[in-house]
């Protein structure tokens, strides 16, 4: 089965400040704010919705497809997609641009100010789709440029492959209209409970009738679970049991690789969703998008402990 997954590449650089923001901020001068925060260091990590959803993927043994975007800096991070057999013809080069980067500062009181350059993510990774076979391939629209998002479901549409949507962080610059018409054509939306509220908001659909145009929608619920809904009704999916839980970031997105691969060895989608758990216990063992491991082994045995089948 091929997998093609849309979204983002980023660099996430992660910043400790050894203080507490306030200290630094005077409210009577919040209109004149002018601060400087010196850090103890700064560590790289690799991220991006299409690079967290693919890296957790080849740890299960697929090599899906990246359609993303990135930038003259990219050289680290495609060395590491190549580590773990990813393909990269799915990839843009934009040479005048940086790939896209989060900047985020972290308080001792676990504040955070973040800052976002899109970089290379403002232009479409226009990947060709000729000659793809739909009954062989399954596709992800994830949170990235928003002419790929818009793009990609209309052609998926018009080829006849599945595709699961997933619009996060995008839904609110995404005009009401497009992210109908994306959401309409899934087989599957897919979002955590905060987002599925924002998607209710801007399109009048309550999920009963957004139910009406996919045949699922799955809902994540971080330490609670997830929910598979469908038209016959909805289904809990509990945690899967890690080792330890350090830094729930990236889970999401491991969710999604499990999910896929459930999807793609051709398991019915509560099934699917049960993997999604699985991968997703490992990503918050430790912190950082793409810095757990696992080998198949490993994942079934935990997958077979939590849920009792492989």
């Amino acid at each position: 089965m091929n997998i093609l997954i849309s979204g983002s590449l980023a660099y996430d650089r992660i910043m400790d400040f050894p203080g507490k923001f306030e200290d630094h901020i005077l409210p009577e001068k919040i209109h004149i704010l002018n601060v400087c925060f010196t850090v103890n260091g700064l560590s790289e990590k690799f991220g991006g919705t299409a690079g967290n959803i693919a890296y957790s993927l080849s740890l299960l043994g697929e090599r899906p497809i990246i359609l993303a975007t990135a930038g003259k800096d990219f050289s680290q991070y495609e060395a590491w997609l190549k580590e773990h057999g990813l393909p990269l013809n799915g990839i843009r080069y934009i040479p005048e641009e940086l790939t896209a980067g989060a900047y985020i500062t972290t308080d001792l009181a676990d504040n955070q100010i973040t800052g976002f350059n899109p970089g290379a993510m403002k232009y479409p990774s226009r990947y060709e789709l000729d000659g793809t076979d739909p009954e062989k391939t399954l596709a992800i629209i994830s949170p990235g440029n928003l002419e790929d998002m818009l793009t990609y479901s209309r052609r998926y549409q018009k080829l006849g492959i599945p595709y699961i949507f997933d619009p996060g962080q995008q839904i609110p610059i995404m005009p009401d209209d497009q992210l109908v018409e994306m959401m309409k054509g899934a087989e599957i939306l897919i979002s955590n409970d905060y987002e599925l509220e924002m998607i209710i908001k801007a399109t009048g659909l309550e999920k009963n009738e957004i139910l009406e145009h996919v045949q699922a929608v799955i809902t994540t619920l971080g330490e609670s679970g997830s929910v598979v809904s469908s038209r016959e009704g909805e289904e809990e999916i509990p945690v899967a049991k890690a080792d330890q839980v350090t830094d729930p970031t990236g889970a999401g997105d491991a969710y999604r690789s499990g999910l896929l691969k459930g999807l793609a060895m051709g398991k019915d989608l509560l099934d699917a969703a049960m993997m999604g758990a699985t991968c997703a216990s490992f990503a918050v063992e430790i912190a950082g998008t793409q810095e757990h491991r696992f080998t198949r082994d490993q994942f079934w045995e935990r997958h077979k402990k939590n849920f009792g089948w492989v």
